[in-house]
């Protein structure tokens, strides 16, 4: 599960990040990443695409080997993460029970015997995201909405100290976001540490106390309600150059980003979204 990172056993943070850069063959996708996220947190990673929010996932899941510096872990963690969509093949007929029961594969397997228990977690994690009425259902004939809350039963039945959402609210009905919403609230009550990769920044300001502006390396990192403002209108733009992969971000509405005031951009961009 944690591939290239190390458990450090009187580390105080959940994890913690040291000079590390990340990539795919040639390219760069991460550099200079340091930084750490506290034990029971609630941070919202944000940035364009192709910033490296993903990346980072890839790297705290050992999908990806860091080109170099590390990521260290608290002992005793556990790591669930919930993919796009995108990732997922959604052709194979499985049912939303089956589905949501690989979540117990880090304790049984995939070829491991399922208790009564264990069937009961299950149902127990279809209900809290409301899908019991269609628990026999394959996947492949869910709605978008249906299929973003058989992600969250998994992710509920593998009962992890930390969780990593991407872009779990993307392209799904409010009353599903809402419900959602709730359940990562639920997980930060329950002092888990949750990282989310997040576009919308009025989701990002009303439910994540923690947040992490990322283009490439972390442009700004610490507490939502000092990195935003409402009185400004929301607006910040990140891209990469092609050569040194620099950043360059406008950013109207953050506060606190001297150290970042050359990467201004002159766009005039309006949005309530990155």
């Amino acid at each position: 599960m944690y591939g290239f990172a190390k458990m450090i056993s009187n580390l105080i943070n959940a994890i913690e990040f040291n000079e590390l850069t990340l990539g795919y063959r040639d390219s760069l996708a991460v550099t200079e990443f340091s930084g750490a996220i506290k034990l029971g947190s609630l941070t919202a990673v944000v940035g364009a695409n192709g910033s490296g929010k993903s990346t980072i996932f890839k790297g705290i899941i050992g999908a990806l080997k860091p080109i170099s510096g590390n990521i260290l872990f608290a002992s005793h963690q556990e790591i669930a993460y919930l993919p796009q969509r995108s990732e997922l093949d959604l052709s194979f007929p499985a049912r939303v029970f089956d589905f949501v029961s690989l979540g117990l594969w880090s304790k049984r397997g995939l070829l491991g015997r399922i208790t009564s228990s264990d069937r009961q977690c299950i149902a127990n994690a279809i209900e809290k995201v409301g899908l019991s009425e269609v628990l026999h259902k394959t996947i492949d004939n869910l709605s978008g909405g249906q299929m973003q809350r058989a992600m969250f039963a998994r992710v509920i039945v593998q009962d992890a100290n930390i969780i990593l959402l991407d872009e779990p609210f993307n392209a799904i009905d409010a009353n599903t976001t809402i419900d959602l919403i709730d359940q990562v609230k639920a997980w930060h009550n329950e002092k888990r540490t949750i990282m989310v990769i997040m576009h919308d920044l009025n989701l990002v300001r009303k439910y994540f106390p923690n947040m992490i502006l990322m283009a490439q390396k972390p442009l700004a990192w610490g507490e939502t309600s000092k990195l935003l403002t409402s009185q400004i209108p929301m607006a910040a733009r990140c891209s990469q150059s092609s050569e040194e992969m620099e950043s360059a971000c406008e950013v109207n509405n953050y506060v606190a980003f001297q150290s970042i005031h050359r990467q201004y951009c002159k766009g005039k961009n309006d949005v309530s979204t990155l």
